[in-house]
């Protein structure tokens, strides 16, 4: 059995795309979803999940638990169609008709207590979900094995504003939560995920040797926006699926530890902004003490075998 995975995401295209991946993975076990505002509404994550399940044949005993649908913030969330879609997963809209059963959120506690130390949390959203189980149940979380974050932009710019990424410019107030409480934090920020291009020479490919599915049409939304919004790209990056790969291969990566600093000021220019703190430094301090690690670089080629090789069904290791 693969490395046990606890996911909490905002599922838009590429979270879509790291579910696909994880379907087609001996590597990982999906034990649990978590559906959270953010790339799209609560619930529409929750109708996106359900219909991913159906379509890729995920077992029926995975839980979808009902995640965060605001911020710790207060304020009520932004959604991106013009990246991924009104539905969230690009032209596809799901039929809600079907009925399915959907978790109360405290279904994280027997997961958990379930896994313990075997449990690895992946979090490809917002925090906001992440961070209550700290504020609730801090003694429990220091079960998890690890927490990989898909979030952040360190000295490169952002993706929301020049200076933050999505997912920690939604709640800097819950990101600055996870990062205080929890051990064995691995981040994977802006400066890896935006290298790990998926090109349409990559989905064509995977389109016609894998069994992907609705692959091809998500990637052709996705790209179209990236390209229009930088034509020099050579495709779309999938920043949630590259973090899931972290968990079983981090050889892809290269990794420094640091105290990290969040700017926790909701009004100001700097909201959100993911500091590495060094002696050359003078930011606001929070969690100056501790430190986490953080991927820096990632290594393409190692990504693009991997990547293709779990979409085609050829799985390196030779099983």
């Amino acid at each position: 059995m693969g490395k046990k995975v606890l996911l909490f995401g905002d599922i838009g295209i590429d979270d879509t795309v790291a579910l696909i991946y994880a379907s087609l993975n001996k590597e990982v076990e999906i034990v649990g979803i978590v559906a959270d505002y953010g790339n799209v509404s609560r619930e529409d994550a929750v109708s996106n999940i359900h219909y991913l399940t159906k379509v890729f044949d995920y077992p029926n005993f995975i839980p979808i638990i009902h995640g965060a649908d605001v911020p710790l913030t207060g304020e009520q969330p932004a959604f991106y169609p013009e990246i991924h879609g009104e539905h969230g997963l690009g032209p596809i809209i799901p039929n809600d008709d079907q009925e399915f059963e959907l978790e109360n959120f405290f279904e994280i506690v027997k997961i958990i207590e379930t896994y313990k130390n075997d449990l690895v949390i992946v979090n490809i959203g917002r925090l906001t979900s992440l961070a209550t189980m700290f504020i609730l149940y801090r003694e429990l979380m220091n079960n998890i094995e690890e927490y990989y974050i898909m979030g952040g932009a360190f000295g490169v710019p952002g993706n929301v504003t020049t200076v933050a990424e999505a997912n920690f410019y939604g709640d800097p107030i819950a990101v600055n939560i996870v990062l205080t409480y929890a051990n064995n934090v691995t981040i994977i920020p802006l400066n890896a995920t935006q290298k790990a291009i998926v090109t349409p020479g990559m989905v064509d490919y995977i389109d016609q040797f894998g069994k992907t599915k609705i692959l091809k049409s998500l990637m052709e939304y996705y790209t179209r926006f990236y390209q229009e919004r930088d034509p020099s790209l050579q495709g779309a990056p999938v920043h949630d699926v590259v973090t899931l790969m972290a968990v079983m291969h981090p050889e892809m990566f290269s990794f420094q530890s640091f105290p990290i600093s969040i700017v926790l000021d909701l009004v100001g220019p700097a909201r959100g902004q993911s500091i590495a703190e060094n002696h050359h430094s003078n930011t606001q301090k929070t969690n100056k003490n501790k430190k986490h690690r953080i991927a820096l670089d990632l290594n393409y080629d190692i990504f693009f075998q991997h990547f293709l090789a779990v979409m085609i069904g050829q799985y390196l290791n030779g099983d």
